[in-house]
């Protein structure tokens, strides 16, 4: 037991034992920012106990709690509720408490982003102060002598996305924390086969999808689940030995030619950790799994013996060589979970997360010798710090046909993903939308990589059209809308209002019907986006803005209206159409 006080916060560690000598430090880097550092030292290496970090902060003007485990709940628990786990595989160890303004009242985040960690955050009904805690050493943990981490506190009054912003960049400037490289075609539209084929894969329907989505704005297809089997039955039984069903694609090299020959990538998707019971690796990882899931069909295969990593590597090695391929999709690698301390002779690392580290930066690492510019996807929840050095492209998860998630899930990854490519899930609607309604799905993920997911053959002209305009907007704008200061608005009401902006464009995209306060010192082009299905649009003004070319266009880029506009100062109502486009240049 010990404790530290700063000057905000008195932090208590608990749970440590006997074999460990601990010790806490404290720095502050500014006012408002204190560092409490950690470490446990053993004379001879022991298996760490559970330990917690606590503190108390006081409920001042907090409304609200962003976590990145928190999806549509950002509201503020009961101290009797669980906390959220995080690991290398899975969610990130901060969180921000903010006022329903948007300020900053207490991030916090922790150095180890490795281990099973669970982040607790709870009010307590009888002072109204909240009851903060990171608890660390969940999974059982090899012997060690020597164990150091740091815990972050941000109290400014800044905006919350300014901290979560320099969470970010402490991670990635730590050793061993530094992001993989996003080559440019990862920042760019993609097709993907999920939704629109699921397992029922043809190469030559691929191939035509393809000629289409490159028409409408798409740099690559990501080829899903389903090339590896002739089984159609979602399972994951056939997983492990990865050779293609022939009946499906006959000739992989070939089609993945064809595909090139239209001017796109090519990704492929994999399973990591699984191999299926009717594979026939099954039989050759025998005792190196770490579980068997009897309703996938499959096993884990356990990374810390060495031929595992080895397999799954020259695995994907193999696939580039002969494939041609310029990425993989990695899937599931949240599922290596080390559910009891249990060695077994043969394996090179005792430590599961250290050995999942090894195998992801393993991947990478050689990959990139093949190809530099190595595309390496990763799907929410598997979207921390240390997964941003193992890949360069984090994409939201399943939202099928859920617009309003998908905004949430892509600006949540936006918020720490630094220059990782956020992608949104894949976006699909039902060929009877109002178009105004369709639209609503690319709209509502404008501040992310569009990945789409249909069969563009069967869409009317009118979605057909209104796609084609809003994939080309987003090419024309991605230097805001990806590059530029990004400031998503209350996330405890789903991001109503998103702003992004450079020194010389700003775009304000309004998902609700709200006031729009596009702030001061405005460029000299300003776009606002009507993301609702209401006709118009108001914007509030603090000050004159002097006089603006006006041009305004529906969700299908036809032109609506065009003129001049004085905007002073005070409220004023542009009339842009249902999920349509106002663009204003300074006269």
């Amino acid at each position: 037991m010990g404790s530290i006080k700063t000057s905000r916060h008195e932090i208590t560690l608990s749970g440590t034992e006997d074999a460990f000598w601990t010790s806490l430090s404290a720095t502050q880097l500014e006012e408002g920012i204190d560092l409490i550092h950690i470490r446990m030292v053993a004379e001879e290496p022991a298996s760490p106990p559970a330990f917690t970090l606590f503190w108390t902060h006081p409920i001042v003007d907090i409304h609200a709690y962003w976590r990145t485990a928190g999806d549509h709940d950002k509201s503020l628990p009961p101290e009797w509720i669980k906390g959220f786990m995080s690991k290398v595989t899975s969610q990130a160890p901060v969180c921000s408490l903010h006022s329903f303004s948007g300020r900053n009242r207490l991030t916090f985040a922790f150095s180890d982003a490795l281990r099973a960690t669970e982040i607790r955050v709870g009010v307590h009904e009888e002072t109204a102060m909240l009851h903060c805690s990171i608890k660390l050493f969940l999974e059982p943990s090899p012997p060690l002598k020597v164990y150091e981490a740091t815990l972050r506190l941000d109290t400014r009054d800044i905006p919350y996305y300014e901290s979560l912003e320099q969470v970010q960049q402490w991670w990635a400037a730590q050793p061993g924390y530094q992001p993989a490289r996003v080559p440019e075609t990862a920042r760019l539209p993609m097709y993907s086969t999920w939704y629109s084929f699921h397992q029922g894969l043809v190469a030559s329907q691929i191939e035509e999808q393809c000629r289409l989505a490159k028409a409408l704005g798409c740099e690559a297809v990501i080829v899903d689940d389903g090339w590896q089997t002739t089984s159609n039955e979602r399972g994951y039984a056939y997983t492990g030995d990865w050779q293609v069903a022939s009946e499906k694609i006959p000739d992989m090299r070939a089609h993945v030619a064809k595909v090139h020959q239209l001017g796109m990538k090519y990704i492929l998707w994999y399973s990591v950790p699984f191999v299926g019971k009717h594979s026939k690796a099954w039989s050759n990882f025998a005792g190196k799994t770490l579980e068997v899931i009897d309703r996938l069909g499959a096993g884990v295969l356990d990374p810390r013996f060495p031929e595992v990593r080895e397999y799954i590597i020259a695995t994907y090695e193999r696939a580039l060589r002969d494939w041609d391929l310029d990425g993989f999709k990695l899937d599931f690698v949240d599922s290596f979970n080390f559910r009891k301390q249990e060695y077994v002779q043969g394996q090179d690392y005792l430590s599961v997360p250290e050995a999942v580290d090894r195998l992801l930066a393993d991947i990478i690492e050689r990959l990139r010798k093949i190809k530099p510019d190595i595309m390496v996807e990763f799907r929410q929840t598997y979207i921390g710090p240390l997964m941003r050095k193992y890949g360069n492209m984090f994409r939201a998860g399943d939202c099928p046909n859920d617009a309003l998630t998908n905004r949430e899930r892509t600006l949540d990854i936006r918020l720490l993903c630094g220059s990782t490519a956020a992608h949104s899930d894949m976006l699909m609607w039902h060929r009877d939308e109002p178009v105004e309604s369709a639209a609503l799905q690319i709209v509502n993920i404008l501040f992310a990589v569009p990945q789409i997911s249909l069969l563009l053959n069967a869409l009317p002209e009118q979605h057909l059209e209104m796609a084609r305009f809003w994939l080309s907007f987003w090419r024309e704008h991605r230097d805001v809308l990806l590059d530029g200061k990004l400031m998503p608005l209350h996330p405890e009401a789903m991001y109503p209002l998103v702003i992004a902006t450079t020194p010389t464009k700003r775009i304000a995209v309004t998902y609700a019907d709200t006031v729009i306060n596009p702030g001061s010192d405005l460029p000299a082009d300003f776009i606002i986006v009507n993301g609702t299905l209401g006709k118009g649009v108001v914007l509030e003004f603090t000050e004159n803005t002097g006089t603006w070319q006006l041009e305004i266009r529906d969700c299908r880029g036809q032109v609506f209206s065009t003129g001049q506009v004085l905007l002073g100062k005070g409220l004023h109502r542009i009339d842009v159409p249902p999920v349509g486009a106002a663009t204003l240049h300074r006269s």
